[in-house]
């Protein structure tokens, strides 16, 4: 039976038949995590692209924030003439977009048009290839991840004329579990969830968060593919409906210096044979876990640095990282402590790990990749995880801290010999590359922060 909100290619058919959908978004996802792809004909897609795809400029994969071709690339520049890759929907993945009218939606994978392999540099890949890894060695991999943002009254595009300057929050007073301010914001949220439960991404609730219009809403978990797909669809479903309605959502980091940032709590655990592979009889703390628990959040704990650009990928995600603000600071685990970066949950069949350090600005491809590599390299090498830490961890100023910046993150990442065997030399070299050029492009702007505090007082 087709789970809800997703359609096979017969039920497709039918509902191009009886003229219900005329429209296919074939998509697929940037380094940005933006969806980038075409509109197609439902009758055209049925006829040609689902056997034999599209194609899209290799450009894709080497732009900046602005669609800017950036040299320096080995994947795709000007002296290889910017050809294509093709795109082959992953028919999986389809499924209705109820919140725009007689659409459907499909994810593809991208590969190249010359071998009709992966490309390994696409986020989509990234993650396949570390999900192949972990099937390797029997295991399959489930996921969640909690997404926040910020709501505002301001459009979209009022919000840009304004230069994002004195938009209008949707709340008034910090929200945190608040059900009255939740009902003030119920028109959106409330749509939201209605749309995405029929969209094939399965809601489990709502809720007002600690920050001024900020609110989460949570999917349920999924095998790991599955829920980046639906963090993808959670998003640009938000962003749409919020166009829609004539208001603005968020999914920066960090909006503002004076509220919360906006986290993307990503849970996994691992499972063989339809157990889960971390429950044990072995007291690991107050944990009782496995090995596999056990050698996998090593895992997680000690490779953190070298692949902190795939959790903080922007300038603005290390604006979030601040002592007291629920964001983590230092490497350390805890059994459900907010203050930790790595906050172990549950037990026997729910034991999971929460990593705490990605904002909602991540690229889920990339970050679930990381964690999954991360922890599968404990797993390999028995990588011990150090004692569990009670207690206020933004008060151990003694334990590891994450990376201050991009910049240094960067550095870290391009020289690490961890991230170049799990993901590829090219891989490590083309994300350096965009992570990069993200530094050097903030440090040419002159920032609202330099005017007010040097036009007239330097």
């Amino acid at each position: 039976m087709t789970p809800k909100g997703m359609l096979s290619l017969q039920q497709l058919k039918e509902h191009v038949q009886s003229e219900t959908i005329d429209t296919i978004v074939v998509a697929f996802t940037d380094h940005y995590g933006r969806l980038m792809g075409k509109r197609f004909d439902a009758e055209f897609f049925l006829e040609s692209a689902v056997e034999d795809g599209t194609h899209g400029c290799d450009y894709l994969l080497t732009t900046d924030m602005e669609m800017e071709p950036v040299p320096g690339y080995d994947f795709a520049n000007w002296e290889l003439g910017y050809g294509d890759f093709h795109l082959v929907p992953d028919l999986s993945t389809l499924r209705q977009a109820s919140w725009l009218d007689r659409t459907a939606m499909v994810m593809c994978d991208v590969a190249s048009d010359k071998t009709h392999q992966l490309i390994s540099q696409a986020p989509r890949s990234i993650l396949q290839a570390q999900l192949a890894k972990a099937q390797e060695k029997s295991f399959t991999c489930m996921a969640a991840s909690e997404l926040e943002y910020f709501t505002f009254e301001t459009p979209y595009r009022e919000a840009f004329d304004k230069n994002y300057h004195n938009l209008k929050t949707a709340g008034w007073y910090l929200e945190d579990y608040h059900i009255l301010q939740g009902t003030r914001t119920e028109g959106f949220n409330g749509t939201a969830r209605r749309h995405l439960s029929r969209s094939g991404v399965p809601v489990e609730n709502s809720k007002g968060e600690w920050g001024l219009g900020q609110h989460e809403l949570n999917v349920r978990y999924a095998e790991g593919l599955e829920m980046a797909d639906r963090h993808m669809v959670y998003k640009q479903c938000l962003k749409e409906i919020a166009d829609q309605m004539g208001i603005s959502v968020t999914f920066m980091a960090k909006f503002s210096e004076d509220q919360a940032g906006s986290s993307c709590h990503i849970h996994m655990s691992l499972w063989k044979d339809g157990q889960n592979a971390f429950a044990g009889d072995e007291q690991i703390g107050p944990v009782a876990g496995s090995d596999v628990f056990r050698w996998f959040l090593g895992g997680w704990i000690k490779h953190a640095p070298e692949v902190m650009p795939f959790y903080a990928p922007t300038i603005n995600s290390y604006k979030r990282f601040a002592d007291g603000s629920w964001a983590p600071t230092r490497l350390a685990w805890s059994y459900d402590n907010r203050t930790a970066g790595f906050r172990v949950v549950g037990r026997g069949k729910s034991l999971r790990i929460e990593c705490r350090i990605p904002g909602a600005d991540c690229n889920p491809y990339l970050a679930f990749a990381a964690l999954l590599a991360s922890g599968l390299d404990g797993i390999e090498n028995q990588i011990e995880p150090p004692e569990i830490f009670e207690g206020d961890i933004y008060a151990a100023k003694h334990l590891p801290r994450v990376p201050y910046s991009l910049a240094e993150a960067v550095d870290i990442f391009e020289n690490s010999e961890f991230a170049k065997s799990a993901f590829g030399p090219e891989v490590v070299k083309h994300y350096a590359h965009h992570f990069r050029m993200e530094v050097d492009s903030f440090q040419k702007a002159v920032t609202d922060w330099e005017r007010k505090r040097y036009f007239e007082r330097i």
